[in-house]
C-alpha cells in the first residue's frame, strides 16, 4: 500500500496533478482496460460480434479492430456478422 501512494505520489507530480484528478485518471483507464478485456474475450468466445463488443467497452469499432488484433483474439466470423457489424458501424455515422 505505501508503494501504491509513493507511485501516486510521482505520477502527480509528473502529470502536476493533485490526487483526486490522478486517482480519476487512473481509474478511468483501469475500468476501460477491464472493460476491453472482458468484451475482448467475449467476442473471442464467439457471444458478441465485433461492433457489440466495442460498444459494450465504450470504445470505436476501429479502437477495437485494433485492440483483439494486438492481442490475436479470433472468433468465429462469417458473412453475416461482418453485414451486421458493417450495417451498425454505418448507422452511427
Amino acid at each position: 500500500m505505501k508503494a501504491m501512494v509513493l507511485d501516486l505520489e510521482v505520477i502527480e507530480e509528473i502529470e502536476q496533478s493533485d490526487r483526486s484528478t490522478t486517482f480519476r485518471t487512473l481509474f478511468y483507464r483501469a475500468i476501460r482496460d477491464w472493460k476491453l478485456g472482458l468484451y475482448s474475450r467475449l467476442y473471442g468466445d464467439g457471444k458478441l460480434t465485433l461492433a457489440q463488443a466495442a460498444r459494450q467497452a465504450g470504445v470505436s469499432l476501429s479502437e477495437m479492430i485494433d485492440y483483439v488484433r494486438t492481442k490475436r483474439i479470433t472468433a468465429q466470423y462469417d458473412l453475416e456478422d461482418f453485414a451486421r457489424d458493417l450495417r451498425m458501424a454505418t448507422a452511427k455515422r
